[in-house]
């Protein structure tokens, strides 16, 4: 397995964070080989520093290995994610908002949500009543809020887990 590390470079306010950052994508590296090697799947780790927190992915020629790491709409993928952060607590006393990868699969999800968010956003300008999405993950509901905002309109979550949900609103 490699491993590979980019990132921007640091401003000097910003470097002791990166550097934090640095260090949860390398634990959170060393926890999930060891988690294909128990599984015996391959892949490859690729580490990342995105919008102040650590990114880590799992890549394989195999995507049909890596699906059985992502499970029925990525709630494997999200236990994962879960398991891996807990890790990175155990080593730093931090709690981490590391984002975990499986071959793609949020990449893909965050393209299909963001057309989704650009999508309602069109609907609300020209109805300019608000909308409501379905019920969605904080991830998911972040980048519809990210989608909604370079739209140029507002959004709020509403309801509890795990029935909370995005509504879209007029200027």
């Amino acid at each position: 397995m490699t491993e590979g590390t980019t990132s921007t470079a640091p401003t000097e306010a910003g470097s002791d964070t990166l550097t934090r950052l640095e260090q949860e994508g390398e634990i959170a590296a060393d926890y999930l080989e060891g988690l294909l090697d128990i599984a015996d799947l391959d892949g490859d780790i690729d580490m990342d520093v995105e919008a102040d927190r650590a990114a880590v992915s799992i890549i394989s020629e195999s995507a049909r290995d890596l699906q059985k790491l992502v499970g029925r709409d990525g709630e494997v993928l999200e236990a994962l994610q879960e398991l891996t952060r807990l890790a990175v607590h155990r080593e730093t006393g931090d709690r981490s908002r590391l984002m975990l990868d499986i071959g793609g699969f949020r990449a893909k999800k965050r393209a299909v949500l963001a057309e989704l968010g650009a999508k309602a956003a069109t609907e609300v300008k020209s109805s300019g009543q608000p909308v409501k999405l379905d019920p969605m993950t904080p991830f998911e509901r972040k980048v519809v809020h990210d989608a909604i905002a370079a739209a140029g309109l507002r959004s709020e979550s509403e309801g509890e887990e795990p029935q909370r949900f995005v509504v879209v609103l007029p200027a």
